[in-house]
């Protein structure tokens, strides 16, 4: 599990290609190498990874088919930067929501919009999501925990403060970006349970 409060940026430095698969390395920030070992979690643009190797403070990770498919990892190239979360602990705070690391889709960015202090970035809101996607609701991009700020006209904004630019790579997006998007479990459950019944009352 993971909180969406991302830790840190690090920097792709390499990318060895295979049918359908992939193995990339990043530079880990030195505040996130302690007591990590092979096998552990750690979330790449929302998106949760395993540690495959470790040689000092560069890390080695594989992705697999689906997660090039579904997700912006597949796009990287070596020198671009993620966003990384080491995976919560139990008793860790959770200061942004509770998010698995599994991505559902992609979304490009409409527009970003900079006043003093603050920043607004719209998306388009994918077909497959929409449905759970709500005005003041969560959800997650790139890994970052977000509120949404609105959504219409099938698109939605989330308001961005000077330490979210500052920490995440949400500080230098621009339109036509894609972004990873988790929308939030609880309110995915709730709508596929209601839905459910629903169908099931229709038949009945």
């Amino acid at each position: 599990m993971f909180t969406g409060i991302v830790q840190g940026m690090a920097e792709l430095v390499a990318v060895a290609e295979k049918e359908n698969f992939r193995t990339h390395k990043v530079r880990l920030p030195e505040a996130l190498l302690p007591g990590l070992e092979l096998g552990a979690s750690v979330a790449h643009n929302g998106v949760c990874l395993t540690v495959t190797a470790v040689e000092g403070d560069v890390v080695a990770f594989d992705l697999m088919q689906e997660t090039l498919r579904a997700t912006n990892l597949g796009a990287l190239k070596v020198g671009d930067r993620v966003n990384v979360e080491r995976a919560a602990r139990f008793g860790d705070e959770i200061g942004g929501h509770a998010m698995s690391g599994h991505v559902l889709c992609t979304a490009p960015i409409v527009s970003v919009t900079d006043t003093p202090n603050n920043r607004t970035v719209r998306f388009a809101l994918p077909e497959p999501v929409r449905k759970y996607v709500f005005d003041k609701g969560y959800i997650g991009i790139d890994g970052v925990s977000l509120t949404v700020g609105d959504v219409r006209d099938g698109e939605f904004s989330v308001f961005l403060i000077p330490e979210t630019l500052s920490r995440t790579k949400l500080g230098f997006c621009a339109a036509g970006d894609l972004v990873n998007i988790e929308v939030d479990p609880q309110t995915q459950a709730i709508v596929d349970t209601v839905e459910r019944v629903l169908a099931q009352k229709a038949l009945a």
